[in-house]
């Protein structure tokens, strides 16, 4: 009994100051953090930097898969349509098949392209994607045509993950994974801190925790896709496999979160929707660390502050 009326109390001075108590975990992390919540059936919302620009990493799969879809649902595209994956596309970080699916010979459907994408992350599949997609261009102007001005998408991954670490990419006839490795093995801790020092100044490939937050809204609301289109993409969502520390690190057992992580050097993300209990509806979130130097201490500032966003939502129902 203590328990519960300690867990009331505790969400009833939540309800009276979240900003402050968001205030306060961030600090959690020694990066800066933002944040946008928008319980979406009462539209109650609160943000923390949530105009500022923050580093998407792959958490701006995302808007890559909205216009993608997009072009399925125009008839552009088909989702069993086959891909032959190349040498030159296979590409660093975050997946299976540059270590795994690496020898000549295969061949998946965009359906495949799209679930690795979104739900492991694997980042060669999302640069096969990016590119049927029409590349960062149309993503970024399918943003601007959902009115949501603070998503820029400029990059493939391996782009984006050469400029962090200061790297010139070879020619993509000259392109393999190995020879990646040795760029990465030959830049110096002092081209390194350069590199991430101007990477933590540039605003492609960022977005604004309001900005994120407007675009989830749209897809929770189906109203981006055709009907089996958008409930495919909000699956996937569901099912996510990274970033079990984050969102979802300091919330009930069997919360369902359709979410997407994203990480780079100082930067640690996670942005999605979250369903609560009770009939108390759902809850869109953005949350974005940048400039941390210790990942594990941002990942439990967003653990952290998506309990206390869940918390005040859950107990603050009728406000």
């Amino acid at each position: 009994m203590r328990i519960v009326l300690f867990c009331l109390f505790a969400a009833r001075v939540l309800a009276a100051d979240l900003d402050s108590e968001i205030a306060r975990l961030a600090k959690i992390s020694d990066g800066v953090v933002g944040m946008s919540a928008l319980h979406v059936e009462s539209n109650r919302r609160f943000a923390f930097h949530g105009e500022d620009r923050f580093p998407m990493a792959s958490s701006f799969k995302i808007p890559i898969a909205v216009q993608l879809l997009d072009r399925v649902d125009r008839g552009e595209l088909r989702l069993d349509q086959m891909v032959t994956i190349e040498p030159h596309d296979l590409h660093p970080g975050s997946g299976m098949l540059s270590s795994l699916l690496n020898k000549p010979g295969v061949v998946l459907s965009l359906r495949n392209l799209l679930e690795l994408m979104l739900l492991i992350s694997d980042n060669s599949a999302t640069d096969i994607v990016l590119r049927l997609a029409g590349g960062p261009e149309a993503v970024t102007a399918k943003m601007r045509e959902l009115g949501i001005s603070g998503i820029d998408v400029n990059r493939p991954t391996v782009n984006l993950i050469a400029d962090w670490i200061g790297a010139t990419l070879p020619p993509e006839s000259e392109w393999t994974p190995e020879r990646f490795s040795k760029l990465l093995d030959a830049a110096t801790p002092e081209q390194r801190k350069q590199a991430s020092d101007r990477f933590n100044q540039d605003l492609r490939d960022t977005s604004q925790p309001n900005a994120m937050a407007a675009l989830l809204e749209k897809i929770y609301h189906r109203q981006l896709h055709k009907p089996e289109t958008a409930a495919l993409l909000l699956d996937i969502l569901y099912r996510c496999q990274t970033g079990e520390a984050r969102i979802k690190g300091m919330l009930p057992p069997g919360t369902e979160v359709a979410h997407k992580t994203g990480s780079i050097g100082g930067t640690i993300n996670d942005v999605g929707i979250l369903n609560l209990p009770d009939n108390a509806g759902h809850v869109v979130l953005a949350l974005f660390v940048k400039q941390g130097s210790k990942s594990e201490a941002s990942e439990r500032a967003i653990a952290q502050i998506s309990r206390a966003v869940y918390d005040y939502f859950l107990f603050n129902q009728h406000q």
